[in-house]
């Protein structure tokens, strides 16, 4: 069976020895069979918001930056952005190497360099080397940049609705039978069996017991950031 929404739809439709959907009737499907779009669906939204850093929600973005222009938008989609992975790209045309930037508080901006938003003087413009993290979800650069450097930084989005028949979820296909599990579990809610709910839902909390043994938990370490002469 394909991975992709029909597909899971259709896993969940075997396990209750429906008739399965085909990609003609899968738009239209209306009562159980529309629940079961919207199991699958919400089985993955829920794995996506037990964990803030699944890597298959990871994402690297590339935004080319407007000389004079200092704040910019996180993408609607982003969970959450990691500020420590913000850096300036390489670009031979620029003459720059790879700089990362560093955390600055937005308090402190405010305090010491708030004026540069409004300041139109160009001398005071220069390669970024601080981002800051706003109450809205933007971020500021200090200095504004003076010239179209490429900023690189890293985020985890949020779960990825499915629509279409061919649509595929952004998640490892061998966990395909937690995300069944998951839909089990709402799919059996819709039907009033509360006793076969909460077995898939036993199972699903299980599966992604398994998802973060493998993929969040980790040993931490300390790392020394002394400089030594």
């Amino acid at each position: 069976m394909a991975y992709d929404f029909i597909g899971l739809v259709n896993d969940v439709n075997r396990r209750l020895n429906e008739v399965e959907l085909t990609s003609s009737n899968f738009p239209t499907a209306t009562g159980f069979y529309h629940f079961a779009k919207d199991a699958v669906n919400s089985s993955i939204r829920h794995i996506g918001q037990e964990e803030f850093n699944w890597p298959w929600m990871h994402v690297e973005q590339d935004v080319e930056l407007t000389p004079g222009s200092i704040r910019y938008g996180v993408p609607t989609s982003a969970k959450t952005v990691d500020y420590n992975t913000f850096r300036i790209k390489r670009d031979a045309v620029l003459d720059g190497e790879t700089q990362r930037l560093k955390i600055m508080q937005y308090e402190e901006w405010l305090d010491k360099h708030a004026d540069t938003e409004y300041n139109s003087n160009t001398s005071d413009r220069s390669l970024p080397t601080h981002i800051v993290r706003t109450p809205s979800r933007e971020y500021i650069l200090y200095p504004s940049p003076d010239k179209a450097y490429t900023l690189v930084y890293e985020f985890y989005n949020t779960a990825y609705e499915m629509i279409n028949a061919t649509d595929v979820p952004d998640f490892p296909e061998q966990y395909r039978h937690i995300i069944v599990d998951g839909a089990m579990y709402y799919v059996h809610q819709f039907r009033g069996d509360m006793q076969a709910a909460n077995v898939n839902l036993q199972q699903f909390e299980k599966g992604i017991k398994h998802l973060r043994t493998l993929h969040i938990n980790r040993t931490q370490y300390l790392r020394d950031t002394r400089v030594h002469y």
